[in-house]
């Protein structure tokens, strides 16, 4: 099977045996003149990697796995919109498997498919009902159901990072004011951070390094993100009432500097609910490539072991 994650500088890549244990990982950036030229990379690519998996193997491959980021449209097989990528109604699907002579394609939203993985592979094994929430760039989230994930009517189920909890806010790319990933994303934290520091430059990394050290400024910075975040999830919490909440992305780097105060701001605002246990992600970065493979022998109908270490 190929994997891909298609992200907006990079594409991580993987080549992947029944046991979904990758035996050839590949990365190449992005294209940026368009998103021609991003297609045309990403099509590229893959038939290079079915090349390589044709010379290893002896056979082309059974299926493709691929997670973009934006709108998607998994049923459909479209990319139906990426403000990164610049695409817009794109049969993904449809023109991955038109390269590779009908080879079965699986799409996914990039967030979602971390998010299998997740739920298969990592922190959310076993667990019947739990939430994936990507902390990067912006704030993405994923449902997961047993062992699906729940992509909504339109595409669009997940998108925590686009629910207002400071109204008249900060305006967010969408449009909006006050969205979650305008202060609780690694970007708005470093934004912040870097603000009340006067280091040009500064991101999350060392606002959490600055809060561990005791830092005032950091500390003020640092609630109102988790307190922001808390706001988020408690409407996860009483929409999805989930089992545990997955907490992944580069600001889940800073680990129980963000988790512990994340779990005591989630205690103090419930009232009647049951919080659900929150988590840190298990897979890291290799989350996306994983689920994008995991895609494909779900896609594909064969039988493999989804089993993997990280």
């Amino acid at each position: 099977m190929i994997a891909l994650d298609v992200g907006g500088t990079t594409l991580k890549a993987a080549l992947t045996g029944p046991d979904n244990e990758p035996f050839l990982r590949a990365r190449r950036d992005t294209a940026t003149e368009g998103p021609e030229a991003v297609v045309a990379g990403i099509l590229d690519f893959l038939a290079e990697l079915a090349a390589e998996g044709r010379a290893r193997r002896g056979g082309p491959p059974a299926g493709v796995g691929l997670a973009v980021p934006g709108v998607v449209d998994e049923a459909a097989g479209m990319a139906r919109y990426s403000a990164n990528l610049g695409w817009r109604d794109l049969p993904l699907a449809r023109l991955v498997a038109e390269r590779l002579d009908g080879t079965p394609v699986g799409l996914s939203h990039d967030v979602r498919a971390g998010g299998l993985a997740e739920g298969r592979l990592g922190a959310g094994a076993g667990v019947g009902r739990f939430f994936f929430v990507a902390l990067g760039t912006g704030i993405a989230g994923a449902i997961g159901v047993g062992d699906r994930m729940e992509p909504g009517a339109h595409g669009g189920a997940g998108e925590i990072g686009h629910v207002v909890v400071r109204p008249g806010g900060a305006r967010c790319g969408c449009g909006q004011y006050g969205c979650l990933e305008t202060v609780a994303s690694a970007s708005a934290v470093g934004r912040a951070w870097a603000e009340v520091s006067g280091a040009a430059g500064a991101s999350a990394a060392d606002a959490a390094r600055a809060v561990r050290a005791g830092d005032a400024r950091a500390n003020g910075v640092w609630r109102e993100a988790v307190d922001a975040l808390a706001d988020g999830l408690m409407v996860v919490v009483n929409l999805l009432d989930p089992e545990v909440v997955i907490v992944g992305g580069g600001l889940a780097e800073a680990g129980e500097t963000l988790l512990d105060p994340l779990r005591s701001a989630l205690a103090a605002k419930a009232t009647f609910q049951r919080l659900p246990a929150v988590v840190p992600a298990a897979l890291g970065e290799s989350a996306g490539c994983l689920g994008a493979g995991l895609l494909a022998w779900d896609r594909s109908q064969l039988p493999h072991t989804p089993e993997v270490s990280p």
